[in-house]
């Protein structure tokens, strides 16, 4: 399995532990200090080592920050972690905080006391951030202290040990582009700003770069690095060289100078002793980064990292990876979703439905000769109210049965060398009530409609946002989270800039790849997803239009619980629209699909509405 459904959350620790980490604050000149869900490369996903906000306090979701100060305890997490945070955290030790509408940086002028000096760890916090709790902090008077080492790292005992994995290397048949072409572009870029250099601190953005990938962090292949690249179209990537092989040693050897990652703060400081211009992302360079250039005289000179966007809009070859990957993974999913039907209400549990899907995609892999390689994120397998967690994440102590009545969400994606999936669904189990059929037929109107949607060229993830949620929001109803996110080529499930959100104002634009997953919860009874993963293209012109339009095509193909639509609430087009989806589902993955009985059931999961 490439998850384990062993408990990582140890809240009864938690006391003990902000303890420990309070008993340092008089040495170091601090009241409070910072823990963030983040490592020294800022990414989602984090080594073992860096799971100090779960070890200190139970908390084991992919977003948050904890606030410890002299007196309180604060965790800050978003919408989709608000239920999963109470079940987690001793609560008689720490508090909820709202990180996205009262952050810590939000969060300390009211509730600080006068002079507060916050500690942070320099490696940990990106410089965007850093400049609002400076500021937050002058309006109380307080300060920022920014600490030679982590406190938690000393009481932290028994912390594993940083990563070693091996690079492997991502084939230009599958990538689209040689790394030196990148490499010279990035370059041009660099030039155009009139800097001396470019550091990309997002491991993501190096892997692209270099047509590398890796397995330091769970589920997201690509290797702990960072690289500078110059305006002279010179190249350098600091890794740590026990991760390279004789293959990826000669690839990187020829186009990039391989450095050990200690070496990277004298670069900075010799590529910089003139005043030279270094472009930063505030967002993703950690302030221990930005120190560094400063403290050698250069300039740094903030802007997006210029590896974002080319990442994002997709090369043909990628994005016709990413449909072979897709199909692959329908028929995987429609093998589960078989199995699943067979079973009888209340015999199996949320842990062997995880099993039974890795179990599938593992089959399908081989059958194809295209082999599961990870899955993209720990299935989220939700029975019941379980489903109302959004990021709900089963374990051998919350494991559910999945008893007749309830809705069942699965959220669950994997990693293959040709592409990166991401595909929810909610099935019934048994006889489902109609508040939960009226439910699922609401989200389904919003998924059919950012599917179908037609836009102009300009048009912003926010513009789009509100198409997914009006039939919500007409029942009076919403849900805490985006409608869309990025998906990487063989990378990050979670990939920027593009989103569909209330806060996005990136542009959508041609070869991305999105997520398209409304949903609904009611807490302690039930919850509601669907997602297809869906990318952008021109789209076909209309008689009597003024505007080229762009609009989105289908990635994903797998069944939707047609038991649970109440057709009466749907439209003539979105059932037209559905009743073709459920064609195409059918054409595209019968002939993948071997076993008799599973392509009767699929057959029959299709038919027209």
């Amino acid at each position: 399995m490439f998850q384990s459904f062993e408990t990582k959350s140890t809240p009864q620790f938690g006391r003990e532990r902000v303890d420990a980490l309070r008993a340092t604050f008089d040495d170091l000149g601090i009241d409070a200090f910072l823990v963030p869900r983040a490592d020294e490369y800022q990414g989602e996903y984090v080594p073992a080592c860096a799971e100090r906000l779960c070890w200190l306090t139970g908390f084991t979701g992919s977003a948050g920050v904890a606030l410890i100060t002299r007196g309180q305890a604060v965790v800050f997490v978003d919408g989709r972690y608000t239920t999963q945070l109470a079940e987690q955290v001793d609560d008689a030790v720490f508090t909820g905080g709202d990180l996205v509408n009262a952050p810590p940086h939000v969060w300390l002028p009211p509730h600080a006391g006068h002079g507060l000096k916050l500690g942070i760890d320099p490696w940990l916090h990106a410089g965007a951030e850093v400049r609002r709790l400076r500021k937050a902090l002058d309006e109380i008077g307080g300060s920022l202290v920014v600490l030679a080492s982590n406190p938690l790292d000393a009481i932290w005992h028994d912390r594993p040990a940083d990563p070693l994995e091996p690079v492997i290397l991502q084939p230009v048949a599958l990538a689209g582009r040689e790394a030196g072409e990148k490499v010279a572009d990035i370059a041009a870029t660099v030039s155009d700003a009139g800097a001396a250099a470019v550091l990309l601190s997002d491991p993501s953005s190096v892997a692209w770069v270099f047509n590398i990938r890796g397995n330091d962090v769970p589920h997201t292949p690509h290797p702990l690095s960072r690289a500078i690249i110059s305006a002279s179209g010179a190249a350098e990537i600091f890794i740590d060289e026990g991760k390279l092989g004789p293959e990826a040693s000669a690839a990187l050897a020829a186009v990039t100078s391989v450095r050990r990652p200690s070496d990277l703060i004298q670069r900075l400081a010799e590529i910089c002793e003139n005043g030279s211009k270094v472009l930063v992302d505030p967002d993703l360079a950690p302030l221990a980064l930005t120190y560094a250039i400063e403290q050698a005289g250069g300039v740094v000179v903030e802007a997006a990292d210029p590896v974002k966007l080319p990442r994002a809009c997709k090369s043909p070859a990628e994005l016709e990876g990413s449909a072979r990957a897709h199909l692959q993974d329908g028929a995987a999913m429609v093998e589960f979703l078989y199995w699943l039907d067979q079973q009888t209400p209340g015999s199996i549990t949320e842990i062997d439905a995880v099993k039974a899907l890795e179990q599938a995609r593992a089959r399908v892999g081989q059958s194809m000769q295209n082999p599961l390689k990870d899955i993209s994120f720990d299935t989220i397998s939700g029975a019941g109210p379980h489903g109302a967690v959004i990021h709900y994440r089963v374990t051998t102590e919350t494991n559910r049965r999945l008893e007749a009545g309830d809705l069942f969400l699965i959220d669950s994606g994997a990693q293959y060398v040709n592409g990166t999936t991401d595909i929810t669904r909610t099935v019934a189990v048994g006889a489902v009530a109609d508040d939960r059929k009226r439910f699922f037929t609401l989200v389904l109107k919003g998924m059919i409609a950012i599917s179908a949607a037609r836009f102009p060229k300009g048009t912003r993830g926010c513009d789009l946002d509100p198409l997914a949620r009006i039939a919500l929001w007409t029942a009076g109803a919403d849900y805490a989270h985006g409608t869309g996110h990025g998906v990487g080529s063989y990378l990050s499930v979670h990939e920027g800039p593009q989103r569909i959100a209330r806060l996005s104002t990136q542009e959508i634009l041609p070869g991305m790849i999105l997520s398209n997953e409304p949903g609904y919860y009611r807490p302690g009874a039930f919850g509601i997803r669907i997602e297809n993963l869906i990318h952008v293209k021109p789209a076909a012109p209309v008689d009597g239009g003024d505007l080229p339009m762009l609009s989105f095509d289908t990635l994903t193909w797998c069944p939707i619980d047609c038991r649970l639509v109440m057709v009466d609430l749907m439209t003539q087009d979105e059932l037209a629209w559905l009743n073709s989806y459920h064609v195409q589902v059918r054409e595209k993955l019968l002939p993948l699909i071997e076993a008799p009985a599973v392509r009767d059931w699929l057959t029959a999961a299709t038919e027209a509405l």
